[in-house]
């Protein structure tokens, strides 16, 4: 080839390679970043606000969660007792021994102070008293004291009813076995029955009738304290303890518990009959033990609940007629004592009328 023949044009061109090629030169550097505007007032409040209602929603349902937890826990108490109850219904009902239909002596219990709402209330004892005369297994009753007394009313109406029921059933004996204490109201019942028997150091008697209370007027009087008291009727504020005595009244507080004694010695005299031997203690209120009260009188021999049963009635097996209250029947009083005394503090939280 002949060395003046044109070259060939290269259909790539020039080609710089980067490595080679020098790098461009970096600007210079930027200057420092101004300074964040502060924010204005309306701002700031709106931040202020924002966390304000975040807090009060928080608290809206931590208030609202706490809310639904006591309301979940109530229902499960609720019902709890429910079942509570009822398992104490079945499972007495269930592990109650059954009775002996043979003959045997039948026992009612006098505990305890009697008045209307104690177990010893006129309402259980005539109750036992109807079950035990009516069951023509019951060879004999059996009344056991260990009560210091209480309510004349009480002890009368049980007394009448005794009477009621001996006249109806002449055959079936009743007796009165006074064990720690047979005084005041349950010497009232005791002198109905047939005989008494006690032990040589029961407590027995005390008939009389008493009425107490206390005084504050001189305590007032050193205190300053004025008593204000208005009522509709002259004798409506009687034995008032912040008021002065006034004789008339306490005459006719005195005449009342006279009339009452009255009826207690009237009750005492037909129950005991020739076997009392009266003298000028024996309505005085005074109580004896066992062994003096059987020398007076007031009683009729030594023994007790398993000799009367065993020696006199003659049937060994004794069933208690006494009304038994169950666990149900205790948790709903509670349970009612409960409610109303709620209600009184929400009444007394209303405040007086006006």
């Amino acid at each position: 080839m002949s060395s003046n023949e044109p070259s060939t044009p290269d259909p790539l061109g020039p080609y710089d390679s980067p490595l080679s090629a020098s790098p461009a030169p970096e600007s210079a550097a930027s200057p420092a970043a101004a300074p964040a505007a502060s924010p204005s007032p309306e701002a700031q409040r709106l931040a202020g606000l924002e966390s304000l209602l975040q807090q009060f929603g928080s608290e809206m349902l931590r208030q609202r969660r706490s809310e639904r937890r006591w309301r979940i826990g109530f229902r499960l108490a609720w019902f709890g007792l429910v079942l509570a109850v009822a398992w104490a219904v079945f499972t007495q009902h269930g592990m109650r021994p059954a009775a002996p239909s043979g003959p045997h002596t039948a026992l009612i219990e006098v505990r305890g102070e009697i008045a209307e709402q104690s177990e010893a209330s006129a309402e259980n004892i005539v109750a036992s008293l109807k079950s035990a005369y009516e069951d023509d297994a019951a060879k004999g009753i059996v009344m056991r004291f260990n009560s210091p007394g209480g309510s004349p009313v009480q002890a009368g109406i049980v007394s009448d009813e005794i009477q009621r029921l001996r006249k109806l059933h002449p055959n079936k004996k009743l007796y009165a076995v006074c064990e720690e204490m047979c005084a005041s109201a349950a010497y009232y019942m005791a002198v109905n029955a047939d005989e008494i028997y006690v032990d040589k150091a029961s407590i027995v008697g005390s008939i009389g009738v008493l009425m107490d209370g206390f005084g504050f007027t001189g305590l007032m009087d050193k205190l300053g304290v004025e008593r204000r008291l208005l009522t509709a009727g002259a004798n409506k504020g009687m034995l008032d303890p912040f008021s002065p005595v006034d004789e008339k009244q306490k005459g006719y507080a005195e005449a009342m518990l006279a009339q009452i004694h009255k009826q207690f010695i009237t009750v005492v005299k037909h129950g005991r009959g020739d076997r009392l031997k009266v003298d000028e203690d024996t309505f005085s209120g005074l109580f004896w033990n066992g062994e003096e009260a059987v020398n007076k009188g007031l009683a009729d021999h030594y023994g007790n609940l398993d000799y009367v049963a065993r020696e006199v009635v003659k049937a060994e097996d004794v069933i208690d007629y006494t009304p038994q209250e169950n666990v149900a029947e205790r948790l709903a009083k509670r349970f009612g004592a409960s409610i109303g005394e709620g209600a009184v503090h929400a009444m007394r939280a209303i405040g007086p009328l006006r």
